[in-house]
């Protein structure tokens, strides 16, 4: 069983912050729960485009507004507390903040700890993940 705090991860290493966003990570692969489990908050206006091509992601909005655009549709989605959208196809997305939105995230494969977007809007895949596939 683990019991962990929001507050202290939040001051740990296990927080990670880069442009747009700041994820405290509840849950990471040496968990070993096989998901990563993520409290994320998005900033307002900002324009965040990803493309998880090595994870699959589900987010629950807890709190804020925005929207997110499908780019392989070109639908465009509101977001605010109780939507939940899952990148269920690796889709290629853009999530805009009008506010603060956070989150809770669950990634599989989990990821590591201290991943960053690239330059594609992707984290890296796992080498460990990458070698058992």
């Amino acid at each position: 069983m683990f019991i962990r705090k929001l507050r202290e991860i939040r001051t740990s290493d296990r927080n990670v912050e880069s442009k747009g966003w700041e994820s405290a990570r509840l849950l990471l692969k040496e968990d070993g729960m096989g998901f990563s489990f993520h409290v994320t908050t998005m900033y307002a206006g900002e324009e965040l485009k990803m493309h998880y091509q090595n994870h699959l992601e589900a987010v629950l909005v807890l709190k804020g507004t925005g929207t997110i655009e499908d780019l392989g549709t070109g639908e465009i989605h509101k977001l605010h507390a109780g939507v939940m959208y899952a990148l269920n196809g690796h889709d290629r997305h853009i999530v805009r903040p009008e506010t603060d939105i956070l989150t809770a995230c669950v990634f599989n494969p989990p990821v590591t700890g201290r991943e960053v977007h690239d330059e594609n809007g992707a984290y890296p895949a796992d080498a460990d993940v990458a070698l058992a596939s």
